[in-house]
Formats: C-alpha cells, structure tokens, sequence
C-alpha cells in the first residue's frame, strides 16, 4: 500500500510539475514593472484601469453555477465533425480591404496596400500552463513563418487568447513588424525580450502612423489580467486607417453605446471584426452577443447597418463559454438579415475582400 501511495504521490507531483512550468514567464510582467507605463494614462486610478461604463466581470453569486456548468457541459460548444481550413492566401500586393481569418480573434488584415496581423494567437492552449487550460478545436491554417512581410502587429488586451508569449517571441523573430498595443501591455513584450524600439504603446484615442497607414487605439468595455491581478493593462479595439479605406478591429468587448461615439469620430468603416462568441448572461458586460455585434457595426457606421461588411471573430476555435458551437453565427446572420448588414463568415485560414466578398456558402451548418 505505501508503494502504491509513493507511486500515485510521484505522478502526481510530475503531473503538477508539468502543468506549472513555465508559469512567471507566461504570466508576463509584474504589476511593478507595469505600473511605470500604466500610470502615465488618466485612466489609471486606484492601481487598475477602468471601463467607461460601470461593468462586472461577472453577476455576483453566478461562480457557484459556472463551475458547476463546467463540470456537466461535456461536449457542449464542440463541433460535431472536424473544423475545414481554407488555404491562406497572401497576394503579392495587399488590397485596399481585406482580411484572413486564422482562428478565433486572429486575423491578417489588409488595408490601402498594408498589411497588419492582430490579436495573433499561435499556440495550443490558450493558457499559462501547457497541460491545463482552452485547447485548439482545429488547427492552425498556416505556420506564422509562412505569413508575409507584415507592416505592424497589434494587439487588443492581454489574455492568453489575445496574447500569446510563443507567438510574439517567434514574431519577434521572424518578422520585423512593431508591435502596437495598449499601454501597459508593452511590459510584458519587454518580459518576453521584445526590442524596446519594436514597441509602440497607445491609450485610447492616440494614433501612430507608419507611412500612410494609422493606428488608432479605441475604446472597448472589457478587462485585463494574466494572473490574479486584474486591470493592470490597458484593453482596446482599434481602428485601421490608410489614405482610403478603414477597418475596425474589434479585439473582445462588451456592447457600449460608447461605440456609436467611435463611428461618429473614425467611421463609417468597409469592414468590421467583431467579437461574437463566449457570450452569456453571466458576463453580459464584457463580451457582447450577436445580435449586440451587428448594433456595433450599426453604431460604427453611422446607424447606417447596410455599410461595409461584417466578419465576426472570436468564436469557432477555443471553447470559452456555454453556447452550442454554430450558435454565434445563427444568431448573427438573423440579426445581420434584420438591420440589412451585409455578413461574411469564413472558414479558418479564408481571405475575404471586402469590396467584393465572394458568396457565402454556410460551411458551419453541418458542425452543430
């Protein structure tokens, strides 16, 4: 019996050993060596960042049923048959609006002949640990080395399905792309050894430019925290400029009125990418649905819905939340038929021109 017990104490510590390797590293920066950058934005109070609006990450009294969710879902929010991949395409010459869809919220946007990889999320699990965590429902479509030369890299917030510690690192590496952020965020790039002059950190409402192209760091109502920390970073959506055409980059965000004000200063916009999974009544404040996504592309354009075209992210690759795995895209293209926004859904590793987006054909219907 006491060998038996010596045994299972031994894989159990491997087991522990291995879920917590590479934890500080993954984790990123501590909230001293945040705070120097973070304290420079006014909306730093308190040692944390704050939503415009007053938001919860969760209903209070809701973690007893979530954990509980957990534990008899099964295979809810999980295809009933293999995610297809499309083959990335990547033309000589970027178009004037265009993107490509890799997963989830990362995606190879294409704008007046730039090109700008946001949210890039390379990895296996979505977490700290690489035993434990949100794990790929498919593949990625293409290695990150294969991407093109790529102008910039932005980055929405910092969870791990946003931000990616191997991802950045093999960025850094092969790419020379800056990489332009919330700020705060850029301390866990300086972790991680990305070179200082490769780092451009924005608050909201502040741009940089990269010849003809310009970065605009938004609002979004969301979080942040890699740890147990919270709110030590900056979250954002971004707006996508050149000379001609606009892009929205949604990242992940609750619904806010505050996006009409958006539109109002930077729209209308030929595309938006916004967030329309890992939605539930628990946490209503920081992740919209999708009948809250196409108001947001409503609100970004004016009130007009029948403006530019509406790609939806952040679904499809991780199970995050409680909803079937289709369900997102059901509800969006009934919402989208409603106001008369025109939607594209593609497959993961799919290139849609939205000037003249190819037709749709409902590839997700058959997964559940």
């Amino acid at each position: 019996m006491n060998a038996v017990t010596t045994v299972l104490a031994t894989a159990a510590l491997g087991w522990l050993t291995r879920a917590a390797w590479g934890l500080p590293s993954q984790i990123g920066a501590s909230r001293a060596k945040v705070r120097p950058y973070a304290a420079t934005s006014p909306r730093y109070r308190d040692r944390q960042f704050h939503n415009t609006d007053p938001s919860s990450m969760m209903l209070p009294g809701s973690e007893t049923g979530i954990v509980k969710a957990l534990i008899t879902r099964g295979s809810a929010g999980r295809p009933r048959r293999p995610i297809p991949l499309a083959t990335p395409l990547a033309p000589v010459e970027a178009a004037d609006a265009a993107v490509t869809w890799y997963g989830h919220s990362s995606v190879l946007v294409e704008v007046d002949g730039f090109r700008v990889l946001a949210d890039p999320v390379w990895s296996h699990r979505v977490s700290p640990s690489a035993i434990l965590g949100p794990s790929r429902m498919h593949p990625t479509p293409v290695p990150l080395a294969d991407l093109p030369v790529l102008d910039a890299i932005v980055v929405s917030h910092d969870h791990y399905d946003h931000l990616d510690m191997a991802t950045v690192q093999q960025l850094a590496a092969t790419q020379k792309a800056p990489f332009v952020v919330p700020v705060g965020l850029g301390a866990h790039l300086r972790q991680w050894r990305v070179p200082e002059e490769r780092i451009v950190e924005l608050d909201w409402d502040e741009s940089t430019t990269f010849g003809a192209l310009t970065l605009t760091c938004t609002e979004a109502r969301h979080f942040s925290g890699r740890g147990l920390v919270r709110n030590t970073t900056q979250w954002a959506s971004w707006v996508l400029a050149g000379p001609n055409r606009k892009v929205f980059f949604g990242g992940d965000s609750g619904y806010t009125p505050r996006f009409a004000d958006l539109g109002r200063r930077y729209g209308p916009f030929d595309l938006t990418l916004l967030p329309v999974g890992a939605y539930d009544t628990r946490w209503a404040d920081i992740h919209m649905n999708p009948e809250e996504a196409v108001q947001t592309h409503v609100d970004l354009n004016g009130g007009d819905g029948t403006r530019g075209l509406l790609v939806p992210v952040h679904w499809a690759t991780f199970n995050l939340a409680f909803h079937s795995w289709s369900e997102p895209i059901v509800r969006l293209l009934a919402a989208a038929q409603e106001k008369g926004t025109p939607v594209a859904v593609p497959m993961p590793g799919q290139r849609i021109d939205a000037l003249k987006p190819a037709a749709q054909t409902p590839w997700w219907s058959a997964l559940g």
